[in-house]
């Protein structure tokens, strides 16, 4: 039994603990609603940037792109220009496809064995259709966010939300975006828990995200149709964080602070976890480099010049010697004054 989730729910249980009791008994909005989310965008920026520069700096001297397809060589040899792209437009396709539509995981396989010893391979796409909806569902959660931090709404936001909500039900309107990313992330979560390989090298860093996400879709959900926050207090708090004029509402319940304390610790630790492969993925470089040696010489620039003994130094050396025991050399030796004569 891996007990690393129990770990992170635990975390997350304390998590919401500290946010609910701080506001509701101690009074603390000011800190969970103006100075926690400064510390967390400050730290997402400044997290973000000093990861992927370091890895900007890494030194890539050769070219080592993951490919699965015919590379490019001979005219009359079909190339597969997606996916071992030789030029530069092929790795820019490729990595469209990789980062909107996860073309790779699409392709994935998983091997068991059946019936005693054989060996069965399965295409894994129900892995690919949930880390796809979590994804896309996340994003236009995000982006259906911007409208409170932007006044006024522009027509973009406005439409994306009335697309997101055409499930008509009740009044507020269920938002589909919501409903998916807490379906998604609940999926990812149990697949990490009853597969036996997944569960087997999933470590406690790898259920807290889960967690943290699952909270904050469940504190929105609960926000939009049971709580009921006044939406123009959110607005009015958002705007002030954007402007540098914060602003406390008065009648923004518990439930919000929560959410908010949820979202900032996820921005938080963003940075310094696996969730970095957002922009991760750009800087591979199995993903970002065309897959050119048989047509362009790469230089490792980091090679400096050494001493080397070549086998023609090494035979001028011991050719005597080699000669003595038998063994062949490229250059015989040459004959002494008294062996001419002879």
């Amino acid at each position: 039994m891996n007990v690393n989730y129990i770990f992170s729910l635990l975390s997350v249980i304390v998590l919401f603990l500290l946010a609910y009791v701080g506001v509701e008994a101690a009074g603390f909005q000011i800190l969970f609603g103006v100075i926690i989310p400064y510390l967390a965008i400050i730290t997402f920026i400044a997290g973000f940037i000093y990861r992927v520069l370091n890895w900007a700096r890494s030194p890539v001297p050769f070219r080592i792109p993951s490919t699965c397809g015919q590379q490019k060589s001979l005219s009359w040899i079909k190339p597969a220009r997606i996916d071992n792209p030789s030029t530069k437009m092929g790795v820019v396709i490729r990595m469209i496809l990789e980062v909107l539509f996860f073309r790779s995981l699409f392709r994935n396989t998983k091997c068991q064995l059946k019936e005693g010893d054989k060996l069965s391979y399965e295409w894994e796409k129900w892995l690919w259709l949930g880390a796809i909806a979590f994804h896309w569902s996340f994003l236009t959660v995000v982006i259906r966010h911007f409208r409170f931090f932007i006044d006024p709404v522009p027509s973009c936001l406005q439409l994306l939300e009335k697309v997101d909500g055409f499930l008509q039900v009740g009044l507020p309107g269920v938002l589909f975006s919501g409903i998916v990313l807490l379906a998604a992330v609940i999926f990812l979560f149990l697949r990490r828990v009853f597969i036996p390989q997944v569960r087997y090298v999933s470590l406690a860093s790898d259920f807290f995200p889960l967690f943290l996400i699952i909270g904050v879709a469940i504190s929105g959900i609960l926000m939009r149709h049971f709580t009921k926050v006044d939406v123009i207090g959110v607005k009015e708090l958002t705007m002030g964080l954007v402007t540098f004029r914060p602003k406390i509402p008065s009648d923004v319940g518990s439930a919000f602070y929560v959410h908010l304390f949820f979202v900032s610790v996820l921005m938080a630790y963003f940075p310094f976890s696996k969730l970095l492969h957002l922009g991760g993925i750009f800087m591979s470089p199995t993903r970002n480099l065309a897959n050119n040696s048989r047509r362009i010489r790469h230089i490792n620039p980091w090679n400096y010049p050494v001493e080397v003994h070549t086998y023609e130094q090494y035979e001028d050396e011991f050719r005597e010697k080699m000669v003595e025991v038998g063994l062949p050399v490229e250059k015989e030796i040459a004959p002494t004054i008294s062996e001419e004569k002879e």
